[in-house]
């Protein structure tokens, strides 16, 4: 199923999405930086699944999307640090990867299974998406080690019936991806560059409140 996030019929294109999401199948959708390929995070089945479709190393671990700073908390363990963050650039490009709570304890995510990235992505449709979903697995829509595509028709090509719902923007997406920052130490350590730089995360952690 393909929707482009104009028509009228979205609401109908989002409810479907979510649906096959929370019943453990991948769906693909925009974000405000990349196509996102994505599942429920709390089914072993449905993460075991997203890792075969994009042929994604285990150790590596896919962060979640959230609709709220509150539903990030529940799965997450945000310190004074993280809220300052949050508060600063969500909605928006900044992945924070922190201390899992024991919401999300036992999900099989890959990597570290006692931390959780979690991000509030600043688009419309995604959000509604999350709204109705609730707080999803998700990796750039692509094969690992390959570009993302920035439409749906290079989506399709790529991953054919192995996505149950394709969510289609009108436009092109960009190729800039989120940044990603390891709040789980003493220092924080920026484990990508993208939207967000380093400078920017150390400016907000230091300006006088």
């Amino acid at each position: 199923m393909t929707s482009d996030d104009t028509e009228p019929d979205a609401a109908g294109a989002i409810e479907a999405a979510a649906n096959a999401a929370l019943a453990g199948a991948a769906i693909v959708f925009p974000t405000d930086t990349v196509y996102g390929i994505g599942t429920r995070p709390d089914d072993p089945a449905a993460t075991a699944r997203l890792f075969e479709v994009k042929a994604r190393p285990r150790h590596l671990e896919f962060p979640v999307l959230v609709p709220s700073l509150e539903a990030a908390r529940e799965i997450a363990a945000f310190d004074e640090r993280a809220e300052v963050l949050a508060l600063r650039f969500w909605a928006g490009a900044l992945t924070i990867v922190l201390p899992r709570t024991d919401d999300a304890r036992g999900w099989d995510l890959g990597g570290d299974p006692e931390t959780i990235g979690v991000r509030m992505p600043d688009q419309p449709l995604t959000l509604a998406l999350l709204a109705r979903a609730g707080p999803l697995a998700v990796s750039s829509a692509n094969r690992s080690g390959e570009p993302t595509p920035s439409t749906c028709e290079e989506l399709h090509e790529m991953f054919g019936e192995a996505v149950a719902v394709y969510l289609c923007a009108d436009v092109p997406l960009g190729q800039v991806a989120s940044s990603v920052v390891d709040m789980t130490g003493d220092v924080p350590r920026m484990l990508r560059t993208g939207a967000v730089t380093e400078d920017d995360v150390r400016e907000a952690l230091t300006r006088p409140s």
